[in-house]
């Protein structure tokens, strides 16, 4: 059933062409940027933490829905959603959307992350998308914002680029050690002030591409919380181990 969506009706739905092209994975042709078998070997549904993403090795016998660290400290998001571990083939097709002016592949992702378990239902309930915002310097070296893109491929009339505001710049957080990266953001997102209002009572999913120690997500999802948000989901592409 995965790849059948993922190869058949879900891409007409997203207004996706079907055009055929040579798979980006294992160059099979002619295919869809990831062909079907590829989904299949690369993309299966594994359980994952409600709340961080995190892979869940196995069931546990008392809350097997939640790994050992958010039942100790619950993380600020309600619910977090991740289509795929960020390992190959993903980490290199993201490095290519994100780095090598790829923005096509937003397609393919949008694609699979409709298709993931629990992320249909979650647009679904969501008033608002609202992509992780890049600082001025980083939008003007990429030209685009691949949250952003993503946000729109997903629920176009839902997204919001302009209440959630990237005030401080930091260094990619894949440069920083662990213990850098918990306070490197801690001032680096704000609600915008006169749309605050809008933000009051309401659904929010949090998009990015990549969740690592979930530092970005959490500290947009507190200062979403604080303005009044009553629930946040985090979804993205890929979730690293």
């Amino acid at each position: 059933m995965f790849t059948k969506l993922l190869s058949g009706a879900l891409p007409q739905r997203l207004g996706l062409p079907r055009l055929p092209s040579q798979c980006r994975v294992c160059h099979s042709w002619p295919s869809q940027p990831v062909c079907e078998a590829c989904v299949n070997q690369f993309a299966q549904p594994q359980p994952r933490c409600l709340t961080c993403a995190l892979p869940l090795a196995a069931a546990h016998p008392g809350n097997p829905r939640h790994c050992g660290a958010c039942l100790k400290s619950a993380p600020p998001l309600d619910r977090c959603l991740a289509a795929v571990s960020y390992a190959y083939p993903w980490s290199t097709l993201i490095a290519h959307y994100k780095f090598h002016s790829e923005p096509g592949l937003v397609r393919s992702f949008a694609t699979l992350l409709r298709a993931t378990p629990w992320v249909e239902p979650a647009l679904e309930d969501a008033d608002l998308l609202l992509p992780l915002p890049l600082s001025v310097e980083k939008l003007k070296d990429r030209g685009y914002n691949q949250a952003l893109l993503l946000a729109r491929a997903l629920e176009p009339a839902k997204t919001r680029f302009d209440l959630l505001l990237r005030i401080q710049d930091t260094p990619a957080q894949h440069t920083l050690k662990r213990a850098e990266r918990l306070t490197a953001l801690d001032h680096a997102f704000a609600v915008e002030p006169l749309l605050a209002d809008v933000l009051r009572g309401k659904r929010v999913v949090l998009v990015d591409d990549v969740m690592t120690t979930g530092t970005s997500l959490y500290t947009a999802a507190r200062v979403l919380k604080a303005a009044g948000v009553a629930k946040v989901t985090g979804l993205v592409i890929a979730r690293t181990e």
